[in-house]
């Protein structure tokens, strides 16, 4: 019988890079582990200097709903940790990472929540639909390298999904108040001689 167990580690197995997998696709793989997720942040930053209210907003919810996130990922990791790969040890790595709690994935979290909080939003659902697409060769690329199981990227992206569909039925009283008393004012305050010299939007 196929145990929820065996399962993971066959589909690893399967996803798993080889001892002798060709470098470029290792190099291509470890951009997408690693450097992909900088395109949340960036997408943040600039969506609040040079984007208007009708970005801004979703974006403050899908950040709000990606620290929700991560916060119960780090939960899940503290009360159920999980090994990863090379703890227990399987397969091969080709990626340097510290020995915490794989399950879910951090990285997978990040990118899932986000697009699926932007998701939600009419004026967003294209960047949403991107990131989602994206969170697939981070996910994949980060099995590949070693570094986490299948599991952990089925587990971010429940993790995810869920946190951002409560989150956005939660908006009329968590994130709208906050944007508009909040977020606004501080940035107003932050960046007030940008915003005169029309270098950055109100």
């Amino acid at each position: 019988m196929l145990t929820e167990k065996t399962l993971n580690l066959a589909l690893f197995a399967q996803l798993n890079a080889a001892p002798d997998s060709d470098p470029r696709l290792l190099l291509l793989a470890e951009l997408a582990a690693v450097y992909l997720i900088w395109l949340v942040p960036a997408l943040l930053v600039i969506g609040w200097l040079r984007g208007s209210d009708r970005l801004k907003r979703p974006l403050l919810e899908a950040f709000i709903a990606t620290l929700l996130a991560l916060a119960a990922s780090w939960l899940i990791g503290y009360w159920w940790p999980t090994p990863r790969p090379f703890m227990m040890p399987v397969g091969q790595t080709f990626l340097e990472h510290a020995a915490t709690p794989a399950f879910p994935s951090n990285h997978a979290t990040i990118m899932l929540t986000m697009g699926f909080s932007l998701l939600l939003h009419a004026g967003t659902r294209r960047i949403g639909r991107y990131l989602l697409l994206l969170a697939v060769p981070v996910a994949w690329a980060r099995v590949f390298l070693g570094v986490h199981f299948p599991q952990d990227m089925l587990g971010a992206l429940l993790l995810a999904a869920g946190v951002a569909a409560l989150v956005g039925v939660s908006r009329s009283w968590l994130t709208l108040p906050f944007y508009h008393h909040v977020a606004r004012r501080l940035y107003h305050l932050l960046f007030a001689p940008l915003i005169s010299r029309g270098w950055v939007e109100r």
